[in-house]
Protein backbone atom coordinates (compact mmCIF):
# COMPACT_ATOMS: atom_id res chain seq x y z
CA UNK A 1 0.00 0.00 0.00
CA UNK A 2 1.47 3.16 -0.72
CA UNK A 3 1.82 6.11 1.67
CA UNK A 4 -0.79 8.50 2.43
CA UNK A 5 -0.20 11.19 0.33
CA UNK A 6 -0.79 14.85 1.53
CA UNK A 7 -0.94 16.70 -2.26
CA UNK A 8 -0.38 15.35 -5.52
CA UNK A 9 3.66 14.13 -6.17
CA UNK A 10 5.33 14.16 -9.40
CA UNK A 11 3.14 12.03 -11.56
CA UNK A 12 3.63 10.07 -15.01
CA UNK A 13 1.23 8.87 -17.30
CA UNK A 14 1.66 5.88 -19.40
CA UNK A 15 -1.23 4.35 -22.07
CA UNK A 16 -2.10 0.54 -20.57
CA UNK A 17 0.26 -1.91 -23.05
CA UNK A 18 0.77 -5.83 -22.67
CA UNK A 19 3.91 -5.05 -20.16
CA UNK A 20 2.11 -2.61 -18.02
CA UNK A 21 -0.44 -5.58 -17.43
CA UNK A 22 0.87 -6.11 -13.44
CA UNK A 23 0.38 -2.57 -12.80
CA UNK A 24 -3.15 -2.50 -13.78
CA UNK A 25 -3.13 -5.76 -11.38
CA UNK A 26 -1.61 -4.21 -8.60
CA UNK A 27 -3.93 -0.99 -8.67
CA UNK A 28 -6.74 -2.76 -9.28
CA UNK A 29 -6.24 -5.24 -6.72
CA UNK A 30 -7.83 -8.73 -6.31
CA UNK A 31 -11.12 -7.21 -6.34
CA UNK A 32 -10.76 -5.61 -10.03
CA UNK A 33 -11.33 -1.56 -9.14
CA UNK A 34 -15.20 -2.21 -7.97
CA UNK A 35 -17.19 -5.21 -7.56
CA UNK A 36 -15.32 -7.18 -10.17
CA UNK A 37 -15.52 -4.38 -13.18
CA UNK A 38 -12.45 -4.58 -14.58
CA UNK A 39 -13.58 -1.75 -16.33
CA UNK A 40 -15.58 -3.53 -18.80
CA UNK A 41 -18.93 -1.80 -17.68
CA UNK A 42 -19.36 0.50 -20.91
CA UNK A 43 -18.04 -2.14 -23.22
CA UNK A 44 -20.51 -5.57 -22.29
CA UNK A 45 -24.35 -5.77 -22.24
CA UNK A 46 -25.21 -6.43 -18.61
CA UNK A 47 -26.19 -9.51 -19.27
CA UNK A 48 -22.60 -10.33 -20.51
CA UNK A 49 -21.03 -7.84 -17.54
CA UNK A 50 -22.55 -9.92 -14.97
CA UNK A 51 -21.93 -13.49 -16.37
CA UNK A 52 -18.47 -12.34 -16.70
CA UNK A 53 -18.09 -10.36 -13.73
CA UNK A 54 -14.66 -10.85 -11.57
CA UNK A 55 -12.30 -12.91 -13.27
CA UNK A 56 -13.81 -13.08 -16.79
CA UNK A 57 -13.90 -9.48 -16.90
CA UNK A 58 -10.24 -9.57 -15.97
CA UNK A 59 -9.79 -12.16 -19.00
CA UNK A 60 -12.15 -10.04 -21.32
CA UNK A 61 -9.87 -6.21 -20.74
CA UNK A 62 -6.91 -8.74 -20.52
CA UNK A 63 -7.76 -9.99 -23.86
CA UNK A 64 -7.80 -6.14 -25.43
CA UNK A 65 -4.70 -5.19 -23.93
CA UNK A 66 -2.83 -8.19 -25.66
CA UNK A 67 -4.79 -7.34 -28.83
CA UNK A 68 -2.47 -4.15 -29.00
CA UNK A 69 -5.47 -1.98 -28.07
CA UNK A 70 -4.60 0.89 -25.61
CA UNK A 71 -8.19 1.06 -23.33
CA UNK A 72 -6.98 4.11 -20.85
CA UNK A 73 -4.01 5.65 -19.35
CA UNK A 74 -2.27 4.25 -15.87
CA UNK A 75 -0.97 7.39 -13.85
CA UNK A 76 2.23 6.92 -11.46
CA UNK A 77 4.21 8.58 -8.70
CA UNK A 78 7.73 7.23 -7.92
CA UNK A 79 7.01 4.11 -10.06
CA UNK A 80 3.82 2.66 -8.32
CA UNK A 81 0.26 2.43 -10.41
CA UNK A 82 -1.64 4.67 -8.64
CA UNK A 83 -4.38 5.70 -11.00
CA UNK A 84 -6.23 4.62 -14.30
CA UNK A 85 -8.78 6.49 -16.44
CA UNK A 86 -10.17 4.62 -19.53
CA UNK A 87 -10.48 6.42 -22.82
CA UNK A 88 -11.17 5.26 -26.33
CA UNK A 89 -12.93 5.50 -29.44
CA UNK A 90 -16.81 6.09 -28.49
CA UNK A 91 -17.24 3.11 -30.46
CA UNK A 92 -15.62 0.95 -28.16
CA UNK A 93 -18.15 1.44 -25.49
CA UNK A 94 -21.43 0.00 -26.84
CA UNK A 95 -23.09 0.29 -23.58
CA UNK A 96 -23.16 3.86 -24.15
CA UNK A 97 -25.50 4.01 -26.82
CA UNK A 98 -28.43 1.49 -25.16
CA UNK A 99 -28.81 4.24 -22.05
CA UNK A 100 -31.12 6.58 -22.95
CA UNK A 101 -29.33 9.49 -20.63
CA UNK A 102 -26.11 9.05 -22.56
CA UNK A 103 -26.77 7.92 -26.26
CA UNK A 104 -25.42 10.14 -28.74
CA UNK A 105 -25.44 14.20 -28.94
CA UNK A 106 -25.15 14.12 -33.12
CA UNK A 107 -22.57 12.20 -35.33
CA UNK A 108 -19.29 13.40 -34.38
CA UNK A 109 -16.42 11.52 -34.19
CA UNK A 110 -15.39 11.02 -30.14
CA UNK A 111 -12.99 9.94 -27.44
CA UNK A 112 -14.96 8.88 -24.36
CA UNK A 113 -13.35 9.19 -20.85
CA UNK A 114 -15.88 6.33 -19.29
CA UNK A 115 -13.78 5.58 -15.99
CA UNK A 116 -11.91 6.50 -13.42
CA UNK A 117 -9.82 4.46 -10.32
CA UNK A 118 -7.72 6.21 -7.72
CA UNK A 119 -5.55 4.60 -5.80
CA UNK A 120 -7.17 5.56 -2.32
CA UNK A 121 -4.25 7.34 -0.57
CA UNK A 122 -4.61 9.57 -3.90
CA UNK A 123 -8.00 10.78 -4.11
CA UNK A 124 -9.11 13.97 -3.51
CA UNK A 125 -5.90 15.68 -4.63
CA UNK A 126 -6.91 16.34 -8.01
CA UNK A 127 -5.40 13.68 -9.84
CA UNK A 128 -8.41 13.22 -11.50
CA UNK A 129 -8.01 16.47 -13.30
CA UNK A 130 -4.64 15.26 -14.37
CA UNK A 131 -5.54 12.39 -15.42
CA UNK A 132 -8.35 13.91 -18.00
CA UNK A 133 -5.52 16.61 -19.26
CA UNK A 134 -3.67 13.53 -20.00
CA UNK A 135 -6.15 11.53 -21.63
CA UNK A 136 -6.96 15.02 -24.11
CA UNK A 137 -3.69 14.92 -25.26
CA UNK A 138 -2.95 10.96 -25.50
CA UNK A 139 -6.56 11.31 -27.31
CA UNK A 140 -5.35 14.02 -29.61
CA UNK A 141 -2.14 12.40 -30.54
CA UNK A 142 -4.40 9.52 -31.57
CA UNK A 143 -5.99 12.01 -34.41
CA UNK A 144 -9.10 13.02 -31.83
CA UNK A 145 -11.33 16.28 -32.19
CA UNK A 146 -13.45 15.51 -29.57
CA UNK A 147 -13.16 14.15 -25.78
CA UNK A 148 -16.64 13.71 -24.59
CA UNK A 149 -17.04 12.62 -20.57
CA UNK A 150 -20.20 11.51 -19.02
CA UNK A 151 -20.12 12.78 -15.23
CA UNK A 152 -21.92 12.91 -12.17
CA UNK A 153 -23.14 15.93 -11.22
CA UNK A 154 -24.19 15.18 -7.09
CA UNK A 155 -27.47 16.42 -5.16
CA UNK A 156 -25.54 16.07 -2.52
CA UNK A 157 -21.85 16.55 -1.60
CA UNK A 158 -21.46 13.00 0.33
CA UNK A 159 -21.96 11.01 -2.21
CA UNK A 160 -20.38 7.57 -1.85
CA UNK A 161 -17.33 7.26 -4.42
CA UNK A 162 -18.60 3.66 -5.61
CA UNK A 163 -21.16 6.22 -8.06
CA UNK A 164 -18.35 8.38 -8.65
CA UNK A 165 -16.44 6.02 -11.01
CA UNK A 166 -17.21 8.19 -14.81
CA UNK A 167 -16.12 11.32 -12.61
CA UNK A 168 -17.43 14.49 -11.31
CA UNK A 169 -18.60 17.21 -13.54
CA UNK A 170 -16.62 19.57 -11.32
CA UNK A 171 -13.09 17.86 -12.26
CA UNK A 172 -14.34 18.05 -16.35
CA UNK A 173 -14.95 21.67 -15.69
CA UNK A 174 -11.32 22.18 -14.30
CA UNK A 175 -10.00 20.38 -17.21
CA UNK A 176 -11.50 23.07 -19.38
CA UNK A 177 -14.44 20.69 -20.45
CA UNK A 178 -18.49 22.18 -21.47
CA UNK A 179 -21.56 20.57 -20.66
CA UNK A 180 -23.26 19.93 -23.92
CA UNK A 181 -26.32 18.49 -22.86
CA UNK A 182 -28.26 16.83 -20.04
CA UNK A 183 -31.10 14.45 -20.36
CA UNK A 184 -31.21 13.60 -16.76
CA UNK A 185 -30.52 16.02 -13.16
CA UNK A 186 -27.35 14.38 -12.45
CA UNK A 187 -26.03 13.27 -15.61
CA UNK A 188 -24.55 15.88 -17.96
CA UNK A 189 -22.40 14.88 -21.32
CA UNK A 190 -19.54 17.00 -21.67
CA UNK A 191 -17.23 17.72 -24.31
CA UNK A 192 -13.63 19.33 -24.63
CA UNK A 193 -12.81 20.51 -28.70
CA UNK A 194 -9.00 19.89 -29.00
CA UNK A 195 -8.27 22.93 -31.79
CA UNK A 196 -10.31 25.12 -29.99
Amino acid sequence: MPPKATSLPDVEFHPLTPNRWSDLETLFGPRGAIGGCWCMWWRLKRSDWERLRGSGNKRALKKIVASGAEPGLLAYADGQPIGWCAIAPREEYPVLDRSPTLKRVDDQPVWSVTCFFIARPYRRKGLQVALLKAAIEYAAHHGAAIVEGYPIEPKKSDMPEIYAFTGMASTFRKAGFKEVLRRSETRPIMRYWIND
